[in-house]
């Protein structure tokens, strides 16, 4: 005998999300009194805030992304013009923040997303500023009644701050019809609408994936006011995150090794699942590694300070990559 299906009625799904609500705390409504005067200008919301910090930290932080970082400030001054309204008594309500992030790994949406979460905490939209990055492990239960407890704590968690859900489209899994995702996209569809002005959340994954997602869940689709698509880096790019990340970690390449680094990305770019940002990582953690093999088999030799900062030819062109390539 075949286990009985298990969906959500429309009635049941609404009385889990208002428990899931009712449990999360609620952002006070009452605004303390305060011996600073009302701003008046972007200049004084700017100097308050410190946002400038913010935006700068993120152009340091990423290499290229120039539309999105375009599109964070276009939402920064969004959120700086309605603090000024609000002097004047002009906003009814805090505007709807819910994003979605769409690209390929290694892109940088969660860096963005911590950058995010910092100015709407430093311009007074969420009270802390934390961000709290889950996937639909962290959601979704694997049996009845398991998946409202799961949603319910990270929203905890998340509230007062950012809630980063990645590959967001892993909730809805309409091909398996005793999958509890539903259920949990239900109690954020409802914390998402009731607590906007305590909550954001950013919806991230694959342009395509999401695409679908959102057209399966068009409740969802009209929550989320930003959408903001990351493009994939190119060469040079990928060349100054290199650079970037040698540099934090006292590392340099040597004569000729950048070339080197350059014609490995060509090669690797040809190759399947190339994940932007996180495979020059990982091509550099390899390179690292070979370094330090052969800095190890001359054993007597004194090593000097540029012999353990520096990524030679060899230590890179030794990849498998190009073994591959040549062969």
């Amino acid at each position: 005998m075949n286990a009985p299906l298990y969906t959500i009625p429309g009635s049941t799904a609404r009385a889990v999300a208002e428990e899931a609500v009712a449990a999360v705390p609620v952002a006070s409504t009452g605004s303390a009194v305060s011996d600073a005067p009302v701003p008046r200008t972007v200049a004084e919301v700017l100097a308050q805030s410190r946002i400038d910090d913010v935006m700068d930290e993120l152009d340091r932080d990423l290499v290229g992304l120039a539309p999105v970082k375009t599109r964070i400030r276009d939402i920064a001054a969004l959120l700086v013009i309605d603090k000024l309204r609000s002097g004047f008594g002009l906003s009814a309500q805090s505007p709807s923040l819910h994003m979605c992030f769409t690209g390929n790994p290694g892109t940088g949406k969660t860096t963005v997303a911590l950058r995010m979460a910092e100015i709407l905490h430093r311009l007074g939209y969420v009270r802390k500023g934390h961000l709290v990055a889950v996937t639909r492990d962290d959601l979704v239960g694997q049996y009845i009644g398991h998946t409202a407890p799961k949603t319910k704590e990270v929203l905890k968690k998340a509230m007062g701050g950012v809630l980063f859900i990645d590959e967001a489209y892993y909730l809805y899994k309409p091909e398996n019809e005793r999958d509890y995702g539903q259920e949990a996209i239900e109690i954020l569809l409802q914390v998402m609408e009731n607590q906007r002005d305590d909550l954001v959340v950013i919806l991230a994954g694959y342009k395509d994936r999401m695409d679908h997602f959102f057209q399966s869940n068009p409740g969802m689709s009209s929550r989320i006011a930003h959408h903001l698509d990351f493009p994939d880096y190119a060469t040079p790019e990928l060349l100054s995150i290199a650079d970037k990340m040698l540099d934090q970690q006292h590392y340099t390449f040597g004569e000729g090794a950048r070339e080197a680094f350059d014609d490995y990305l060509g090669r690797r770019l040809e190759q399947p699942h190339f994940a932007n940002a996180r495979s020059v990582r990982n091509a550099l953690d390899r390179a690292r590694l070979r370094q330090a093999s052969r800095l190890f088999q001359d054993r007597d030799r004194v090593l000097t300070r540029d012999d353990l900062t520096t990524i030679e030819v060899a230590d890179i062109r030794s990849s498998r990559l190009f073994a591959v390539s040549t062969a």
